[in-house]
């Protein structure tokens, strides 16, 4: 259980080499030329988490099955691939199935690595994607409405809750602004609006991609582009793909040697993970026993049998009541029978909302 993260940009940015980084393999051809990556690449991770592996501990654990993100890498949008330019839709289409952008800047100058549009500027570059993307929803937004439309005034009340949800969404995109803008009135309109699989409303982390050198303190590049993102509420994480790469073979304890030495307090995965959790609003919730100890992922505000249900679409069904222990209180207490002589195991009713490292046992009847 987990998330995927589209890894999107110009060519030449870094984003394959950062791929291959992050899952420690040459999956993708991190090449000097447009579109070497032809076909999305996906790779998977697992995300480390300190408090399962105590739980685990405790629990006799057999198995430990941890979180994963996925990383797609998509290959580099250029200017006017709305259009087709470059390989156009084909590029934006994989970007529809994604959870979450990962929008890597270039932000390091090399001679003897080119830029499609000649120059770096790491704003322009985010201007081009932003702009692409709009109006590919733009496109296609408007197609939706217009094939709406009749049966919406024939009373088709489908029909007319999609025009209805378009119409303020398109008066952003036609002003340029990103469908993202958007807040909606509630949960439920949330979920129409990600059925819509918009790509400008996906939401999006800035990854600037910095030389070896600027990796501990940025650069005036990335501080343009940090401070955009900033300007825009969202996230931004400097990292060098050049590092990650170089760590890649390495073990942990080399790693940490490795960081030391740069003056880095984390990897940049660790970075990326971290920001994508929050970037999702996702929490994480654990199922322990003798078999295995797993770690799940739930949207914040889900409820107990919306919890259940991504184990198994039948515990939310047949949902009666989930025994609760907080994370924390397992660990201390030295596991559920601790927690029981403490009162810190509660049976939790369908109105429950998640919190970050609930442990749970559902009870169901289908």
């Amino acid at each position: 259980m987990g998330f995927n993260c589209g890894i999107v940009g110009l060519p030449n940015v870094g984003k394959s080499t950062l791929f291959n980084a992050l899952l420690s393999q040459q999956a993708a051809e991190a090449a000097n030329y447009p579109f070497c990556t032809i076909e999305p690449n996906v790779g998977r991770i697992a995300v480390p988490d300190e408090r399962q592996t105590k739980l685990a501990e405790i629990a006799k654990s057999a198995t430990i099955i941890p979180n994963q993100m996925e990383f797609v890498d998509i290959a580099g949008l250029v200017r006017g691939a709305s259009k087709g330019e470059g390989l156009g839709n084909k590029f934006l289409a994989h970007i529809r199935e994604v959870d979450a952008v990962m929008y890597v800047l270039r932000c390091f100058i090399d001679d003897d690595i080119t830029h499609v549009e000649g120059s770096v500027d790491p704003l322009r570059d985010a201007e081009i994607i932003e702009l692409e993307l709009a109006i590919a929803d733009l496109e296609s937004l408007e197609k939706r409405v217009e094939n709406n439309a009749k049966k919406a005034k024939g009373g088709d009340k489908e029909a007319q809750a999609l025009v209805a949800l378009a119409e303020p969404i398109l008066a952003l995109l036609r002003e340029g602004k990103p469908a993202r803008n958007y807040k909606p009135a509630d949960r439920e309109e949330a979920k129409c609006v990600r059925a819509l699989q918009l790509l400008t409303s996906k939401p999006v982390m800035y990854i600037l991609n910095v030389d070896e050198g600027s990796a501990a303190t940025g650069n005036a590049l990335s501080e343009k582009a940090a401070a955009m993102a900033k300007a825009q509420g969202a996230d931004a994480v400097i990292i060098s793909a050049k590092i990650e790469s170089e760590m890649a073979g390495l073990t942990e304890e080399e790693k940490k040697e490795f960081l030391t030495d740069l003056g880095l307090k984390e990897t940049g995965l660790t970075s990326i993970v971290r920001t994508g959790f929050k970037l999702l609003d996702i929490l994480t919730f654990f199922t322990i026993g003798p078999k295995e100890a797993r770690a799940w992922t739930v949207r914040r505000g889900a409820t107990a049998p919306e919890a259940a249900g991504v184990i198994h679409t039948d515990f939310e069904k047949g949902f009666i009541r989930a025994e609760t222990i907080a994370a924390s209180d397992y660990i201390a207490l030295g596991g559920e029978q601790g927690c029981k002589e403490a009162g810190k195991l509660r049976l939790e009713g369908k109105e429950y909302l998640v919190q970050d490292g609930d442990v749970f046992h559902f009870r169901f009847n289908v």
